[in-house]
């Protein structure tokens, strides 16, 4: 689990002070509560929407009411990445106050298509598990859990596309947007340059790593191209670490704010400690396969044990990301055979 939003703190009055409120909601996940921004301009802009549940739409009302606000009074609804905890009442949300609903271009089919979306993307997912050496009864248990949490998100239709570089204009600011890809394909971060503010979504958080999932590629679509996505699988803690290096070479930021936990200010501190504990972690890894060649899934219970198996994805998305940096600089190696990968020692 996360820190959470420390109210009263410096940063959290530095935020106010530009305009920019806090607003946590409960998720029913190990991460903890969820940080949406409410941005007290013309239009009153909600930064994210926590996930499908009356828990969060009730914290959230509360939230609004605690500012002289309610949910009729949103003018726009921005999105920064796909994850339900992020995206689950935008659409509830947008038709009741007709808010208009923003979004990069790919994560607005994401949204328009959820459940067809989260179909592919569980598809996706076995396809990759069964490649990486998962067993038959673990594979099936994940795909049942992530079937029951399907309920936290739902549809939503976006209303105005975002590029990359793109800007939202406000009455009284200006944010600069950033495609952040890594976390998840679609993560987006917002800059109030005048504030030297970043809304960050997951991108970069202060207490937690924000852990690369493997993903579908959003220019993949729908349907999805069954098992050639497994072949093409994305690199994502590489595209991950690009997207910290773009971040880290951005200037005018003085306060982060995260869509977990507290806001933080030396996010270039914060991006070398992330950037170290991967490579450690690369090393840990290299250090495993010297006891023999091995799956994916099978690196990931000699790290974790029972853990790589209550949480077989997320540890499977670690130990291939890691592996991936170790295969590009040349120190383990990869062999296929009757379509499982098994990863050695070079």
């Amino acid at each position: 689990m996360s820190g959470r939003w420390e109210p009263g703190s410096p940063e959290a009055r530095q935020a106010e002070g530009a305009g920019i409120f806090c607003l946590p909601v409960p998720t029913p996940f190990l991460v903890g509560p969820v940080n949406l921004y409410l941005i007290d301009d013309d239009p009153l802009t909600l930064v994210d929407t926590g996930p499908n549940s009356g828990l969060s739409a009730e914290a959230l009302i509360d939230g609004l009411a605690a500012l002289g606000r309610r949910v009729d009074d949103i003018g726009r609804i921005v999105l920064t990445h796909q994850h339900m905890d992020h995206i689950g009442l935008a659409g509830v949300l947008a038709r009741r106050s007709g808010a208009e609903v923003v979004a990069i271009e790919g994560l607005a089919e994401c949204l328009g298509s959820y459940t067809e979306w989260m179909a592919a993307d569980d598809a996706f997912a076995e396809r990759v598990m069964a490649r990486h050496g998962i067993p038959d009864d673990v594979r099936l248990a994940l795909q049942a859990v992530s079937s029951s949490f399907r309920g936290w998100g739902a549809p939503v239709q976006v209303d105005r596309l975002l590029a990359g570089e793109a800007s939202l204009e406000f009455a009284g600011r200006t944010l600069e947007v950033f495609v952040r890809p890594g976390h998840s394909p679609s993560d987006t971060v917002f800059l109030d340059r005048d504030a030297g503010i970043l809304i960050g979504g997951d991108h970069l958080l202060a207490d937690v790593s924000s852990n690369p999932l493997i993903a579908r590629r959003l220019e993949w679509g729908l349907p999805g191209r069954a098992a050639d996505e497994a072949l093409e699988r994305p690199h994502q803690l590489e595209i991950y670490l690009e997207s910290l290096a773009q971040t880290e070479a951005m200037e005018g930021i003085e306060l982060v704010l995260g869509g977990h936990g507290p806001a933080f200010r030396d996010y270039r501190a914060l991006i070398a400690e992330r950037r170290a504990l991967h490579e450690r972690r690369a090393g840990k890894i290299r250090g495993l396969l010297e006891e023999g060649p091995a799956t994916a899934h099978g690196i990931a219970e000699r790290m974790w044990g029972n853990v790589a198996v209550t949480q077989a994805y997320l540890t499977l998305s670690e130990v291939l990301g890691h592996l991936d940096l170790l295969i590009a600089g040349g120190a383990v190696t990869s062999e296929e055979d009757d379509g499982v990968v098994r990863f050695a020692c070079a």
